[in-house]
């Protein structure tokens, strides 16, 4: 099976929000660009098209499919109290605690990324078990740097350090019993 991981196009939200589950705009100016960019990664057709709930990921799903499946445990991190809000206004208390240990522990009123992995594993272990050839996934750069950690048995404390722009592409190769085989950063 092949499985193209893409992130979803950039955002028209000022620098400095915190955002996960919040619903964001697309920056319109750079949509169509990077909407063809993405083009020149993927196949022409998918068995099929998943994608997170979210508009920013659903509008890139629609462009690539009519037939896309909307999944919730696609979405990003829930950043719970902190959504929308400027990341430097945060009670300075409650995120040193949370970036000390960012893994583990959940932000106020969300999630904490092992839950967020917990669930993108379940997503990959139901999809890998159908009889697909090639898929997409669309998705956040949260969920992909859990995808990959997965993957490649990486710690999850070491993906961030993995660079994912906007309208990144990433494929992954599976065997017949379900192991990655090769993976690839797609780059225009």
């Amino acid at each position: 099976m092949e499985v193209y991981l893409i992130r979803h196009t950039t955002p028209a939200i000022e620098k400095g929000i915190c955002y996960g589950q919040v619903e964001v705009d697309l920056n319109e100016d750079l949509f169509a660009r990077e909407l063809e960019n993405i083009r020149t990664k993927i196949p022409l057709s998918f068995d099929a098209v998943f994608s997170s709930s979210l508009n920013r990921c659903t509008r890139l799903a629609k462009e690539l499919s009519e037939d896309y499946i909307a999944d919730k445990r696609l979405q990003e991190l829930s950043f719970g109290l902190w959504e929308n809000k400027r990341w430097n206004n945060l009670p300075t208390e409650e995120l040193n605690l949370w970036m000390d240990d960012y893994v583990n522990v959940c932000v106020p009123g969300g999630e904490s990324y092992v839950q967020l992995s917990e669930r993108i594993n379940s997503f990959l272990n139901e999809v890998l078990a159908k009889d697909y050839k090639t898929i997409s996934i669309i998705t956040h750069a949260g969920c992909m740097r859990s995808f990959l950690a997965g993957l490649l048995g990486l710690p999850l404390e070491n993906t961030f350090r993995i660079q994912l722009n906007y309208g990144s592409v990433i494929r992954a190769e599976f065997d017949k019993d379900d192991r990655l085989n090769k993976l690839f950063s797609l780059h225009a």
